[in-house]
């Protein structure tokens, strides 16, 4: 009977290719099933009882699933060419639709090793855009594929393929564009290390102030302070400008640049009383009495009247208050003793004589940072009143009724 069927079947070949193609993929589904629900489930298992971390992020990526789907359709192509009639029609569709996908999943198994490779990498190289060379080569490889898969359809060598795509280069640059700016510029930006992950960055035009979080072959993401996350295009960082702080954490120290302002009506020479006064400070006492003996001394030297203060050299309660803020910034514990601190006089303005502190904190930390200004600033505000001046502020309410009530009266 087995015998009869047989001869039945050669002499209709199409019905005979349909049988042995559906027994063909009867077996390859039933090789699949036992990879997948026995072989796959055991290596599992092994992988997370292991202290390595590399096998489990290969199971993560999916890279055994991609593998099993490539050695059941490599087997199905194999025994294929074994089985069936090659000059067929329908060998040849199936053979080409076999080919294709090897194809797909040799590069998806590579694309999962790529992205183990990638998590592996991620800590050691946490400031290094590796996500941009992953990108890079993955788009190489679908390229290759496509032009392979083409070639594969067309029944034509696949050089022949890339000499016809010669002609769509201009297309091509065209749909492309954006991943070839992109590539460019994360070269530069690696190459010149203007940006890695986990910089602080400000770009104003895209209303970004926080850290990047991803850089892509296409788009950076920065996360801001307000925890909103803004997209910017990876070329912008090389055509436009930006700020990155990385230079300040690298550096430990985190700048005050800030001033206060002096009434102008206040600044006077200092008398005797004001300088015995000054001299119970600490911060001032050996400046006040080398000032005090080098006036003296100089007055002296000249002859100066010392009933006409103007005439010789005195000291005045703004720089003996400039001094003394020197004094207090470059012993503070928090300031860094490594980098530029001093008290500067700017151009006076309407507003009265400005007074600059400028130095750097020893804790880059925002919220310590915030912390050590806010304590200096509270001091200086607290022990202006000590050298008979006063910090200009405008008139407020408070003032204009009291000015109000005096004119009445």
């Amino acid at each position: 009977m087995l015998h009869s069927f047989l001869n039945y079947l050669d002499s209709i070949p199409l019905l005979k290719e349909g049988v042995i193609l559906f027994l063909l993929v009867a077996i390859t589904a039933i090789l699949k099933l036992v990879l997948s629900h026995i072989v796959i489930p055991v290596l599992k298992r092994l992988a997370y009882r292991s202290e390595a971390k590399w096998d489990d992020i290969l199971f993560g990526q999916g890279f055994f699933r991609h593998l099993i789907n490539f050695f059941t359709v490599l087997f199905f192509y194999s025994f294929m060419g074994l089985w069936m009639n090659t000059g067929t029609t329908l060998f040849h569709i199936m053979n080409a639709m076999a080919q294709i996908l090897l194809i797909i999943y040799i590069l998806l198994t590579f694309f999962a090793f790529l992205d183990t490779v990638r998590e592996l990498t991620k800590q050691k190289y946490s400031k290094t855009p590796l996500v941009i060379l992953f990108q890079v080569v993955k788009i190489t490889l679908a390229s290759i594929a496509v032009i392979i898969a083409i070639s594969i359809l067309a029944g034509r060598s696949p050089a022949l393929i890339v000499s016809g795509l010669g002609a769509m280069t201009a297309v091509l640059m065209l749909v492309f564009k954006d991943p070839i700016v992109g590539f460019v510029a994360g070269i530069q930006l690696s190459a010149n290390k203007m940006l890695a992950l986990g910089d602080w960055v400000e770009m104003p035009k895209y209303n970004a102030d926080g850290d990047v979080v991803e850089i892509t072959l296409t788009t950076v993401k920065v996360a801001n302070w307000d925890k909103t996350i803004t997209t910017i295009p990876t070329s912008a960082f090389i055509t436009d400008s930006f700020k990155n702080w990385k230079g300040m954490f690298e550096t430990g120290g985190r700048r005050i640049k800030r001033s206060i302002y002096i009434d102008a009506s206040t600044v006077k020479f200092l008398s005797i009383e004001d300088i015995a006064h000054l001299k119970q400070l600490d911060l001032l006492k050996n400046y006040m009495d080398q000032k005090t003996a080098e006036i003296s001394k100089h007055n002296q030297e000249h002859q100066v009247d010392p009933h006409v203060p103007i005439n010789g050299r005195q000291l005045t309660n703004i720089g003996t208050f400039r001094a003394y803020l020197n004094y207090y910034i470059t012993n503070h514990p928090a300031i860094h003793k490594n980098l530029i601190a001093m008290v500067r006089q700017l151009q006076s303005t309407p507003e009265g004589i400005p007074m600059e502190i400028y130095c750097f904190t020893a804790d880059t930390r925002w919220v310590y940072y915030e912390n050590i200004q806010a304590d200096i600033f509270d001091h200086i505000y607290a022990v202006v009143p000590e050298f008979g001046l006063r910090i200009h502020q405008n008139p407020g309410s408070a003032d204009l009724i009291k000015a109000a009530t005096i004119i009445k009266s």
